[in-house]
């Protein structure tokens, strides 16, 4: 039987600002180890430290620009655009444009931060 997923659970955030998680599915919201969805709001001049996670990350974005840093350059993803990030690739998300971003991320597996690696202080 299909389940309802009533709300998702907030998730506290990395970087310079407040930015709002909502997990819809995964190891906090859900009980899912195979994969996490989430939902992200940024505001402008948010940046989260850099990472070289465990698992693929797939981010939609449907509001704003997400800026990604990797080892090469960067890209700005906008409204209505994709970015795949793979296993092991270092990198580095933010919002430098006004109004920041709203964004949905998918993990595979799970995040977790365990998994997600950080770059130290």
């Amino acid at each position: 039987m299909p389940r309802l997923i009533e709300k998702p659970s907030i998730i506290e955030a990395a970087g310079t600002k407040p930015k709002r998680i909502e997990e819809y599915a995964g190891r906090v919201n859900s009980g899912h180890h195979t994969l996490s969805v989430a939902r992200m709001k940024s505001p402008e001049g948010w940046v989260e430290p850099g990472q070289r996670p465990d698992f693929e990350e797939i981010t939609v974005v449907l509001a704003g620009t997400l800026r990604v840093e990797h080892e090469d350059g960067s890209l700005e993803v906008r409204a209505g655009q994709a970015v795949v990030t793979a296993p092991g690739e270092w990198v580095r998300y933010s919002t430098p444009d006004e109004g920041g971003a709203e964004y949905v991320a998918v993990c595979l597996p799970a995040f977790s931060p365990e998994t997600v690696h950080r770059d130290p202080d």
